[in-house]
């Protein structure tokens, strides 16, 4: 009984920004590594940018320099700060978090429900 819901998708002209939200929760004990994935319409999942719980980061070479990952811990939410928006980056970004719900218990994988990002003039 986890959930990502993730939030702040929309069209936006390009050179725009957006900010993607996504908050886990149910029953959380703890959570790694937290990324953004993005897949347009007939193309391959691709990792956007991922954190790990202490804060190191890693980024498509595509974004790069133009997106911003970040976490609060607190709040189990993860964010992605989108700038200079392109066409190319069109597409349903989804979140993705590794969680352990109990002490002892295995890691998991979860994902949200994706939240479609456009960007077209």
């Amino acid at each position: 009984q986890v959930q990502l819901v993730e939030s702040g998708g929309g069209l936006v002209q390009p050179g725009g920004s957006l900010r993607l939200s996504c908050a886990a929760s149910g029953m959380i004990f703890s959570i790694d590594a937290m990324g953004w994935y993005r897949q347009a319409p007939g193309e391959q999942r691709e990792l956007v940018a991922a954190i790990t719980s202490g804060g190191s980061t890693n980024y498509a070479d595509s974004v790069e320099g133009r997106f911003t990952i970040s976490r609060d811990n607190a709040k189990n939410t993860v964010y992605l700060q989108m700038n200079s928006l392109k066409p190319e980056d069109t597409a349903v970004y989804y979140c993705n978090a590794d969680i352990r719900r109990w002490l002892g218990g295995p890691e998991r994988d979860y994902w949200g429900q994706g939240t479609q990002v456009t960007v077209s003039s």
